[in-house]
């Protein structure tokens, strides 16, 4: 469910938003509205047609990959660097991949009818799309890679080195379930690795919630493609 809250934030509280010519955000501007969304809530399915478009303020949204027999994995996350569903303002598009709350997030919202309008007379809402699509097709590449040689403890720092980033904090609401889809692994898979790296004291976990204590430690215990999605996330952006 989403709900107008007053704690919502503003549209310039997305990296993309803020970045356009103040022309363009107006053009844009009586179209947007703000919202909360509640962790687990579904916001696309894959097959799609994406009406309305996500430019996160904080939390996290994750896109995955479908198959035929109802398992999942994620291929990529947004945070408040980025958006969803914006391909949709060059033309009618179909989501390739099921769209979730992460975390608790909010953000600003668009129809995609709107959106379109605006970027046929705006070259930076369009190039706006474009750009950021390339973002999601780096980390679909690095992320499947990672899912094929890299062990489960490294993907597993991986990944949360991302959500805090994303979440700009160290604790994340995350049950083990939800993480094991994300990862595509049992979730006895998960929870052995969390406690392996609860026990040497860089995380705690609790009750669905997991904090970061040593950052560092995540970073050594991380495969590379952390930072290679940084990296490149920060050369596209």
């Amino acid at each position: 469910m989403a709900v107008n809250l007053p704690n919502a934030g503003l549209p310039l509280d997305n990296k993309l938003l803020i970045s356009l010519p103040r022309g363009d955000f107006d053009r844009l501007l009586p179209h947007l509205s703000t919202h909360t969304l509640e962790q687990g809530i579904v916001l696309m399915e894959a097959g799609d047609e994406v009406d309305q478009i996500y430019f996160p303020h904080y939390g996290m949204l994750s896109l995955l990959a479908v198959l035929r027999d109802g398992k999942a994995i994620e291929t990529a996350t947004v945070g408040r660097e980025g958006v969803v569903g914006a391909m949709a303002g060059l033309g009618l598009y179909k989501s390739l991949v099921r769209v979730v709350v992460q975390m608790p997030m909010a953000c600003t919202k668009i129809a995609a009818t709107h959106f379109r309008t605006v970027a046929t007379v705006s070259d930076s809402v369009r190039n706006l799309a474009i750009r950021y699509n390339e973002v999601l097709l780096s980390q679909a590449r690095v992320t499947a890679a990672c899912n094929a040689l890299h062990s489960i403890e490294a993907r597993f720092c991986r990944w949360l080195l991302q959500s805090a980033d994303r979440a700009a904090s160290d604790t994340i609401p995350l049950t083990q379930e939800f993480l094991a889809e994300m990862l595509g692994v049992r979730r006895t898979s998960v929870t052995e690795v969390a406690s392996k790296i609860q026990g040497i004291g860089a995380i705690t976990y609790s009750r669905g919630v997991i904090k970061i204590l040593d950052r560092a430690v995540l970073m050594r215990m991380s495969c590379e493609c952390y930072e290679t999605l940084v990296d490149q996330s920060a050369t596209l952006a």
